[in-house]
């Protein structure tokens, strides 16, 4: 009984230190540094019959951001967003929202949702693996990347903050549009 609390604490001890790590797969994933080729040149389904690959929008920052019809936060983010995505329109910068839904059982929830917010981004299915690499096996919604025109994420969060996730937006796109043009990348 002794050395089963010794033991205990030792271990408590060791967990309250920090010393100890938990298992490699209940460790957070590292953050991509940019969209591998393969999601880039993915077809993506879009939510009015159409299809997309993020790859048709080299030379532009790209927003991407990863939503559903069910999800409270979303729903107070997305206007918020859209404004940034007015204020944006005629410069080098895409917006892209990607819901986690299913299409087979949620396309006319969706679709609903979607008039009933009036959302501007261009709009498609995010399957399933789509979904998970862009989320980086975080399961949490919504989440938000920024791409710059070469390819490299900027800034990728998760999660939305009343009255600050506008100007995180709008900062981030401003920083990854002086980025691309002190590097030279070209904008289409």
């Amino acid at each position: 009984m002794r050395i089963a609390h010794h033991a205990a604490t030792g271990i408590l001890a060791l967990a309250l230190s920090g010393a100890v790590t938990a298992p490699a797969s209940a460790q957070a994933p590292v953050e991509l540094s940019a969209l591998p080729e393969s999601l880039l040149n993915r077809e993506l389904q879009a939510l009015d019959k159409g299809s997309f690959r993020l790859a048709d929008f080299g030379g532009k920052v790209v927003v991407v951001n990863l939503w559903a019809s069910w999800c409270g936060p979303c729903r107070m983010e997305i206007p918020d967003y859209e404004k940034v995505r007015k204020e944006y329109a005629g410069r080098a910068v895409e917006f892209i929202g990607l819901t986690t839904e299913d299409p087979r059982t949620a396309s006319d929830r969706v679709k609903r949702f979607v008039r009933d917010v009036n959302f501007g981004f261009r709009l498609g299915w995010a399957d399933p693996l789509t979904a998970r690499t862009l989320m980086n096996g975080r399961n949490a919604i919504p989440q938000t990347l920024v791409i710059a025109p070469d390819g490299h994420i900027v800034s990728h969060w998760r999660g939305y903050t009343r009255g600050q996730s506008r100007d995180r937006l709008r900062e981030t796109i401003e920083h990854a549009l002086a980025e691309a043009s002190s590097s030279g990348q070209r904008f289409q």
